[in-house]
């Protein structure tokens, strides 16, 4: 007898038993006696994908959930690779510096030597142009850093003088031509503007000065803003940074802006990825309810997320708010699709990578409380908290001193109840910071003090969003 006809005839015998005995079909898991109690699928376990040069670590705040529709949060981290000294990208770079009245004695002082310094940092296979912009705008032309051109970069900085209004517009228009001249040759192209004030001439509405930020980001170059000072429009600066894909950061003392621009030079060498794009298809059964801090276009079923450029170490957190329907018990439901994609400056080829997050439908309410994703809580509370900062910054803006401490009282009593499934410890720094903003608003007294804690809040509330390696 062969093979076959001998499996055949065991399959068959076996089938007949269970058919005389009442045992399950071949195939089917046997139930459980009277009394057993079966355990529940395991819950679906965070996702960690490295594709190229990025990282992708995406989880679920419930990983069980509820019959009937309930509120869900996805958290997916993005991490930059880290890369060897050698792999050090060279840069074609425009030094974009207000100049304008207001910039006048120690302000102006204090960017001249922190351009000074960002010149003793170029190497000779990277560029340079150096923008000022007052009323009008004038410029030193992008020259590759050797030693000679180093020195007339220096002496260039030192002619550097206060006069006039503020006209952004101008001065990212030069700096864009600027960086034209020579951008075919880079794989990494970088605008760093900074300002103290509000833009005065030129093109002083928020839409046309964030269309320019949108156009050099198209054009392939990115587009870092730093606020000096309390009187700029930080709004105007957080956007420029998010439309140009860059890096936004608040100085309240000039006397730091070296240490920002090297940062900023930093990220610049080092980039690993750029047009960072992370997608979320919605299943049927689950709908957007935000993306938490980020412009998101959504099509259809499908929600987009346009990410900064990503340097060598850099991470960044999306934070989603999602709602999921389902009523059959002990099902596994397909909560979300990921997709990232996004250009491999290291090897110099487009990436994709795909994946998705599960949950498992439960009607035992203390079981979604004891497998709630502890990290992703903590994310989730952490944004949720930023949307509270930032109206606490608005209503100290409008002078309402009390509403603005309200907002902060709410983060306290969010986090107080996320260390419930997470205990204290997690969120002991969260609680610390938002008692910490609360006493500074109580505190504050002169305008310019409510100016300053203003654009902190902001700050805070971009970092509390996800957005750790773009804001300084």
């Amino acid at each position: 007898m062969n093979r076959t006809v001998l499996f055949l005839s065991l399959a068959g015998g076996l089938a007949l038993t269970a058919l005389v005995l009442g045992l399950p079909p071949l195939g089917t898991p046997p139930k459980p006696p009277p009394g057993v109690v079966v355990a529940p699928p395991a819950p679906p376990q965070p996702v960690t994908a490295t594709v190229g040069s990025l990282t992708m670590t995406s989880r679920l705040s419930h990983p069980y959930i509820p019959t009937g529709t309930s509120e869900v949060f996805a958290t997916v981290d993005l991490t930059g690779a880290e890369v060897p000294g050698a792999k050090r990208s060279p840069v074609n770079l425009a030094l974009v510096i207000d100049r304008s009245g207001s910039m006048s004695g120690y302000k102006l002082a204090q960017a001249k030597q922190a351009a000074r310094h960002l010149v003793s940092l170029l190497r000779e296979e990277d560029r340079l142009a150096i923008v000022h912009y007052g009323s009008d705008v004038k410029s030193l032309p992008s020259l590759p850093a050797t030693p000679g051109n180093r020195e007339r970069m220096l002496q260039y900085i030192d002619g550097i003088w206060d006069e006039g209004g503020t006209n952004i517009g101008a001065g990212l228009s030069a700096g864009r031509f600027q960086l034209a001249t020579a951008q075919g040759g880079y794989s990494v192209n970088r605008l760093i503007l900074m300002s103290d004030g509000q833009p005065t001439e030129g093109i002083t509405d928020d839409e046309g000065l964030t269309q320019q930020a949108r156009e050099l980001r198209a054009a392939g170059i990115t587009v870092s803003a730093i606020g000096v000072g309390t009187d700029f429009n930080e709004d105007l600066m957080q956007s420029f940074a998010e439309y140009g894909a860059g890096a936004y950061g608040f100085l309240e003392d000039a006397g730091q802006l070296a240490t920002l621009f090297q940062m900023d030079l930093q990220q610049a060498t080092t980039s690993v990825a750029r047009d960072v794009t992370l997608t979320f298809t919605l299943p049927p059964g689950t709908s957007l309810g935000e993306v938490l801090g980020y412009r998101a276009s959504q099509t259809g079923n499908v929600v987009s997320v346009t990410l900064p450029d990503f340097s060598a170490g850099q991470l960044e957190r999306v934070v989603v708010r999602l709602n999921v329907t389902d009523d059959e018990v002990g099902r596994t439901v397909r909560v979300t699709d990921l997709k990232l994609a996004y250009t491999d400056l290291i090897r110099d080829v487009v990436v994709r990578s795909d994946t998705s997050l599960s949950a498992v439908v439960t009607d035992r309410r203390e079981e979604v409380l004891a497998r709630q994703d502890k990290e992703a809580t903590v994310y989730a509370t952490r944004a949720r908290s930023a949307v509270n900062m930032q109206k606490a910054a608005e209503a100290l803006r409008g002078g309402r001193k009390d509403e603005a401490k309200m907002y902060l009282q709410q983060n306290q009593a969010l986090f107080h109840e996320a260390s419930a499934v997470t205990g204290a410890a997690a969120v002991a720094a969260d609680v610390a910071e938002q008692q910490a903003t609360m006493d500074e608003y109580d505190s504050a007294g002169s305008e310019e003090e409510s100016r300053a804690l203003i654009k902190k809040s902001k700050v805070k509330a971009l970092k509390s969003f996800g957005r750790l390696g773009s804001t300084y």
